[in-house]
């Protein structure tokens, strides 16, 4: 575990893994790396606002409760993207398939619930000015 998370500072490592892939699918594994930072972001975005705008007069704790789980996801998402990058780098320089991922499934799970949830204290609701 530990060498894979130093592998997440050393790419040089990487390199010598294996042969080089196409190009091409180094930059598509990038590309999908970049697009997992952006939507860590947006959730950490998501839980600094609802920290610093949502108001709550009928449950105050559900201002924290939102913005922690936003943050999470976010901090995860970040986590996540990072280690997929690599794992799939490796994968494709030593000719493996790529690893399976059920982290966007996870997610998506994650934000639907916690829609359906907040969709549920806005109509009842619990959240005013």
């Amino acid at each position: 575990m530990f060498r894979e998370i130093r592998q997440w500072f050393d790419p040089h490592e990487v390199r010598e893994t294996g042969d080089t892939p196409d190009y091409r699918f180094s930059l598509a594994n990038e590309r999908t790396f970049l697009a997992w930072l952006r939507t860590a972001l947006a959730l950490v975005g998501g839980g600094l606002a609802a920290a610093q705008f949502v108001t709550t007069p009928a449950a105050p704790y559900v201002r924290t409760v939102v913005a922690v789980v936003l943050l999470l996801l976010g901090g995860g998402c970040a986590l996540r993207a990072v280690d997929h990058w690599i794992r799939c780098e490796r994968a494709m320089r030593t000719g493996k398939d790529l690893p399976p991922q059920r982290f966007p499934a996870v997610l998506a799970l994650s934000l639907g619930i916690g829609a359906a949830g907040l969709i549920v204290l806005v109509i009842a609701g619990g959240f005013s000015r």
